[in-house]
């Protein structure tokens, strides 16, 4: 994906002014997202249907009793709802306006700051780690670039940490401790080699960060993302979270099975666990805003090369799915999908037509793949939304059809609808 797909459109009204002129706090330059004029009605009824089948029944499959999605479709309407509990068998109901933790989309915005860090002459995206993070010499190869692009060989530290933050989960985790974990592994592979999710690779940048812009993380999340953007429910720790919050479970295996009537509550885990890697906040007008602003590279300078070698996530993956620059391409659509203790959170753009997915589970047992899935089935229901009047539907389609990722749900599903 290049800045040249960018398609340069009139301000954009309704649904959450998605292409408004924000004045940013740094140097007070205007961001614009530049993407095609949300159409300001709601999606036809037979889309919303579908839509909500879809998102319920991936409910029930990931044991998550609550949801909360977004679409925007801006040659035809947009949908927001919130859906489910937020316990299961009860409890009060889910709202749109509710704050959830951002997962991986986190992974993003960290990259974000990278790039605009270097268009201020703060540092070069290739630089080694090591001119700003002090203990780590081992690393002079790995440059601020490949942990962006999750190309660094560096390990993880999410499977050793993981029984520790359950147990322990408002305990505040310091960013080098989080990142040790990760480095005390064997490399994989060698720096910008191949793509292999690194959550310590994350949180190195994220120091790297600070030390290049003398702010701390949360600041340069503000400075640099969420006040240009005008993400007002946006941010990094949980500090940012308001009086609305979607709780988040886990369901854990007993007897060989998922418990999916009596999942764990982990809302309280600190958001320290993720830190620059998986640490945001949001709800889902802001993500969905988010989504569209990444794929359309609004932040980006103009001479950006932040997409230019998208490399694939497996050897498994199709020639449509690549990954670059901390987000994922999957045919015409750029985001991230993930999962972090109590929430699967996926969101995807176009930045061509506009079409935007965002959906959160809060149970997240099902796995990363399980959300991704679901976007991608909305997306692609989406797709085929009719036009609204005076308005024309997109020609260009995406390379998987909504049935398909309806059959590999239930594939993936780890609970089973209950009995009648």
């Amino acid at each position: 994906m290049t800045k040249a797909r960018r398609r340069v459109a009139g301000a954009t009204a309704a649904a959450f002014a998605l292409s408004a002129a924000l004045v940013g706090c740094s140097g007070g330059a205007q961001t614009t997202i530049d993407v095609p004029e949300q159409v300001d009605q709601s999606l036809p009824d037979e889309t919303i249907a579908s839509l909500e089948e879809a998102v319920t029944s991936a409910m029930i499959g990931s044991g998550s009793p609550g949801a909360i999605a977004g679409v925007w479709a801006p040659w035809s309407g947009s949908w927001v709802a919130g859906l489910g509990t937020q316990e299961v068998g009860g409890g009060a109901a889910v709202t749109t306006d509710m704050q959830f933790r951002a997962g991986l989309v986190t992974r993003e915005m960290t990259c974000d700051a990278l790039f605009v860090a270097q268009a201020e002459g703060k540092l070069d995206v290739d630089d080694s780690v090591v001119d700003y993070v002090a203990g780590v010499p081992d690393l002079e190869d790995v440059t601020l670039r490949q942990l962006c692009d999750s190309t660094s060989g560096i390990g993880s530290h999410e499977s050793t940490l993981f029984e520790m933050w359950l147990q322990n989960p408002e305990r505040v985790w310091n960013a080098q401790e989080l990142a040790s974990f990760g480095l005390g592994q064997e490399r994989a592979t060698d720096p910008g080699e191949v793509y292999s999710s690194s959550d310590s690779g994350y949180v190195l940048l994220g120091m790297a960060l600070e030390r290049a812009t003398q702010l701390s993380a949360a600041d340069y999340f503000a400075q640099y993302i969420t006040q240009p953007l005008d993400l007002p429910a946006t941010g990094l720790g949980s500090a940012f979270y308001g009086d609305a919050v979607l709780e988040g479970h886990l369901s854990r295996k007993v007897d060989g099975a998922y418990d999916c009537v009596e999942p764990v509550n982990v809302t309280s885990l600190s958001t320290s666990s993720g830190f620059t890697d998986s640490g945001a906040v949001t709800d889902i007008n802001d993500l969905g805003r988010y989504a569209q602003a990444l794929a359309a590279e609004s932040l980006m300078p103009d001479d950006t090369d932040r997409f230019d070698d998208p490399k694939p996530p497996s050897p498994q993956s199709p020639s449509w799915h690549t990954t670059i620059g901390g987000a994922f391409q999957a045919g015409s659509l750029v985001g991230q999908n993930g999962a972090v203790p109590g929430y699967l959170t996926a969101a995807f753009a176009d930045p061509d037509t506009g079409l935007t997915v965002a959906v959160v589970l809060n149970n997240s047992a099902a796995g990363s793949s399980f959300i991704r899935n679901l976007a991608w089935q909305l997306a692609a229901i989406a797709s085929k939304a009719p036009a609204a009047a005076d308005q024309t539907t997109p020609e260009a389609g995406l390379p998987w059809t909504a049935e398909q990722y309806q059959t590999d749900l239930a594939k993936r599903a780890i609970c089973a609808a209950p009995a009648e």
